[in-house]
């Protein structure tokens, strides 16, 4: 056998008849002809021999280097003759060098498949053009559509959680192994018929890690009624962190007395003046003043209606206002002020605020001075924003009276913190781990919890259950409910009612040691392949290239 017969498609099947090399074109010409005397009738299977006639057919193949390979492939028309066959002529079938109708060989179609499993369409193309495999970007998509699907393995402990196709609108169903950490289907729907349906289709799952969707867990039941339901721990901890930040939203005053308590503090024990942060100008008080008098108008209005029966709904057609605006009202009894925005304050002088105080508190006071020693730093606001925050450090001073008597030295002035104590904030700082807790965090956390009772109830519970989680402690578990339950914070008691209503999942989740991590993964790299194809892809072909190159 000599080197080029080597190269091939399927040289057990075909022989090689003539070669030649175009180097113009970077083309190198295949004649191949089959090897074999008879042929099998694809209907009937019946051998046979005798030829009726020959054509030739067109391939594309893999390249050999920089040429492109095209095989001239010789094809006989055979005669069945077997007379009950509905086929008189048939032609030969060669399956490793071609398939029916093809215009590639199959080792071309296998190496754009996994090029487009890989990579989509347009990037696909791009890659082929420097490998030599050119085609378009329609092809490599077709190729992958044609693909056919993994055979599932129904695996001993499935994990399901749901993913948007398009958020807000569409969501789907992803189904991962959690033993081989190996992704299994994609369903079209978060409904509790369609996960039944597969669990039944796929009998043997023994334990289902979920988040806490009721839709999952009635598909669970009635799918895999003897399989064990794990609540995923991360997500109970999210449900306590929205429950949570719902509470601080309605203690938002409270937040930032405890927020100013801890800088006046931390200045106290200092000696010095924290510079307090930039006020809005007048004009942008009135309108967020007014603003916020039609949010507490719209506040009363919908509880009103609601005290007389009206749904969500009817109250927002006929306040004009959007069901999502109704229901948001509706988790507060107390009228909820909006939590500030975690930059409020920020400016372009920031970096460079410790420069001008260590100045301004030996003396250097100069704007004009400071200015051009800040430009020689790099700092490329303006002047304006200079003079602003000097104005603000000269109304500190000036409001300390015992200092202006003579012979008494000016007040030491200090940045005040950055840190914004929002609803969100606060709820994770509650939730941190307490080694992973600064001074800072500890002491914050201690003046938060004295505000005033319902804070410190709230803060004590979320801790006690965070650990409860964290210490895989199920003996802890209907205490923590029953204290929950009887509390004063009406968000945590939904939270425990909640949790009550799907206790055997919450009491597995801190048995076993099965989570919904893996599944988190999953979904990480599925939102990544359908954004690489700018989030068009249909489900059948994001599906494929989802569990194919797994």
């Amino acid at each position: 056998m000599n080197l080029l017969s080597c190269l091939l498609p399927d040289a057990t099947h075909v022989r090689l008849e003539t070669w030649s090399l175009e180097p113009a074109q970077s083309v190198i010409t295949l004649t191949l002809h089959a090897r074999q005397r008879t042929a099998h009738c694809p209907l009937c299977g019946r051998r046979s021999k005798r030829v009726h006639s020959r054509y030739e057919r067109t391939l594309a193949d893999l390249p050999w280097g920089e040429y492109a390979v095209t095989v001239r492939l010789s094809i006989r028309r055979l005669f069945c003759d077997d007379a009950r066959c509905e086929r008189r002529i048939f032609a030969e079938r060669l399956p490793g060098v071609a398939a029916p109708w093809a215009r590639k060989t199959p080792r071309l179609i296998g190496r754009l498949t996994a090029v487009g499993l890989a990579l989509g369409g347009v990037a696909g193309v791009r890659l082929g053009r420097k490998i030599g495999l050119a085609c378009n970007r329609n092809t490599l998509l077709r190729l992958v559509r044609r693909a056919p699907l993994p055979d599932v393995v129904t695996p001993s402990v499935l994990g399901v959680d749901d993913w948007a196709l398009r958020k807000r609108h569409t969501y789907g169903t992803v189904l991962v192994d959690l033993e081989r950490h190996r992704p299994v289907a994609l369903l079209p729907d978060r409904e509790a018929p369609t996960l039944a349906a597969w669990l039944r289709g796929h009998p043997g799952v023994a334990v289902i890690s979920r988040d806490r969707s009721g839709a999952y867990a009635k598909g669970a039941r009635d799918g895999a009624p003897a399989a064990v339901q794990v609540a995923d721990r991360f997500h109970l901890l999210q449900n306590l962190a929205e429950a949570l930040e719902v509470v601080f939203t309605a203690h938002a005053k409270d937040l930032r007395a405890a927020e100013q308590g801890r800088r006046d503090t931390v200045a106290a024990e200092n000696g010095t003046l924290p510079v307090p942060p930039s006020v809005p100008q007048a004009n942008a008080r009135l309108l967020a003043a007014g603003r916020r008098e039609r949010r507490l108008a719209a506040h009363g209005q919908v509880w009103h209606l609601r005290s007389v029966g009206w749904t969500g709904e009817t109250i927002a057609r006929h306040l004009g206002i959007s069901r999502a605006s109704v229901f948001r009202h509706l988790r507060h009894r107390a009228f909820p002020e909006r939590g500030r925005r975690a930059d409020a304050g920020h400016s372009l002088l920031d970096p460079w605020q410790h420069v001008v105080l260590e100045h301004w508190n030996s003396g250097r006071r100069d704007g004009r001075w400071l200015f051009r020693t800040l430009q020689q730093q790099e700092y490329r606001g303006s002047y304006a924003t200079l003079a602003r925050y000097l104005h603000r450090l000269r109304g500190v001073q000036g409001s300390v009276r015992a200092y202006e008597l003579p012979g008494r030295p000016p007040p030491v002035l200090a940045a005040a913190s950055r840190r914004v104590l929002t609803p969100r904030t606060a709820t994770w700082l509650v939730l941190r781990r307490a080694s992973n807790r600064s001074t800072e965090d500890q002491a914050l956390l201690a003046d938060l919890r004295g505000q005033t009772p319902d804070l410190e109830e709230a803060v004590g519970l979320a801790e006690e259950f965070t650990a409860l989680v964290r210490d895989h402690a199920p003996d802890r578990l209907d205490p923590w409910l029953k204290r929950a339950a009887d509390g004063a914070v009406q968000q945590l008691r939904r939270f425990a009612k909640r949790l009550s209503a799907d206790y055997d999942a919450v009491r597995a989740a801190l048995t076993l040691a099965w989570s919904n991590g893996p599944v988190e993964g999953q979904i990480n790299r599925l939102k990544t392949l359908k954004r690489q194809m700018y989030g068009r892809a249909n489900l059948d072909l994001l599906e494929r290239r989802f569990l194919l190159a797994a």
